[in-house]
């Protein structure tokens, strides 16, 4: 296990360099480039400025250049081993071989350190995903299950058609209307529309509390008040789809060959359902997991952007927008690693729930 794991991990190098490659010389090719989002700041400046500005991205990220050097440069900037490099004035020096601190670059829509962008998003968008994936399986267990075990029956397709219609409903419709509903004054405002706290929420006590001015709910509180919305949005696609998976799992393996012979030895239902059935049957939900958290960070993009949540969804979208190379590739970077991490995750998980899988 342990040699499959350290060769699994060495084959991140590779992948994610095809990834971000794919990325950079999708925005190089594409028309205007990355110097594309330069033309709006050069509106407004005179001849001499709009010459400066050219200038500067030209020796600080080298757009002149070949794309293949561009390229080049780029993964040396961000490798920890690779030649150190010096911004000056004439451009920018490289010096020895050898360890060097990573550096993501500077993001030219935002002009801040796009390391520092990213450590104030990413920890946004993990809270919420952390959040949603227990909720989902939880869900999509107990109800595929219940739904097995009472096959044929009303409570069984009703939970069918529901789950169906639920996978159905796309994030933006759903968020749309959970604002005009839940957050709006026409109806009930049971929830706030937008962002993670308060205007205030930094002046109240961590836990909900009688204050002198009365109930405090208390900066927690507050911070899921404001989560419930977008963690709905989150969540109900994913566990309509992992219920109905684990419905079929769980029926598939209790017809299966070891049920028959487990019951045959006077076991009762309960005990063949969940020592014998259930284990089983989580090998799908194992394989979709692999792909549950790009796909929830895919749907943080929309959800973060209908609810004006600053995480990294947003912050793509805006980077997107701007042809801001330097972020979009950062983004590219975290979305790749979280993504083979999880792939790496499910296949040691594999080996756990099933005995029989052995990477020796």
């Amino acid at each position: 296990m342990l040699t499959y794991i350290v060769r699994r991990i060495l084959l991140l190098f590779p992948t994610l360099i095809g990834m971000t490659a794919v990325v950079f010389f999708v925005m190089a090719l594409s028309p205007g480039g990355v110097g594309g989002r330069l033309l709006g700041e050069m509106g407004e400046m005179d001849t001499d400025q709009a010459q400066a500005l050219v200038e500067y991205y030209n020796r600080r990220y080298g757009l002149d250049q070949p794309k293949v050097v561009q390229y080049t440069r780029w993964l040396n900037q961000i490798s920890p081993l690779g030649f150190a490099s010096t911004e000056t004035p004439e451009g920018v020096t490289f010096g020895a071989f050898g360890v060097k601190a990573p550096d993501f670059g500077k993001s030219f829509s935002k002009g801040r350190p796009v390391l520092d962008l990213i450590a104030e998003a990413l920890p946004i968008t993990l809270l919420m995903n952390l959040l949603t994936t227990p909720i989902v399986y939880c869900i999509a267990i107990a109800s595929g299950v219940y739904a097995a075990r009472h096959r044929g029956k009303m409570i069984d397709l009703a939970s069918g058609s529901t789950l169906l219609a639920l996978w159905s409903i796309p994030t933006i419709w759903i968020g749309v209307m959970l604002i005009g509903f839940l957050g709006s004054d026409q109806y009930v405002r049971w929830f706030p529309t937008s962002g993670l706290s308060s205007t205030l929420a930094d002046q109240m006590p961590f836990l909900p509390g009688f204050t002198s001015e009365g109930f405090q709910r208390g900066w927690l509180v507050d911070r899921a008040w404001h989560l419930v919305l977008p963690i709905v949005c989150l969540t109900y696609g994913s566990f309509a789809f992992l219920s109905k998976l684990m419905r079929a799992a769980v029926l598939e393996n209790l017809s299966a060959d070891f049920v028959r012979t487990a019951r045959a030895k006077g076991l009762d239902d309960r005990n063949v359902l969940w020592r014998h059935a259930f284990r089983n049957s989580l090998l799908p939900l194992i394989t979709v997991a692999a792909t549950l958290l790009p796909g929830l960070l895919a749907g943080s993009l929309i959800v973060e952007s209908i609810f004006s949540i600053p995480g990294m969804g947003k912050l793509t979208i805006d980077a997107i927008e701007a042809r801001d190379r330097e972020l979009v590739l950062a983004g590219t970077v975290i979305g790749g690693v979280l993504g083979l991490i999880s792939i790496l995750v499910a296949d040691i998980c594999y080996a756990i729930a099933d005995p029989r899988v052995s990477y020796e």
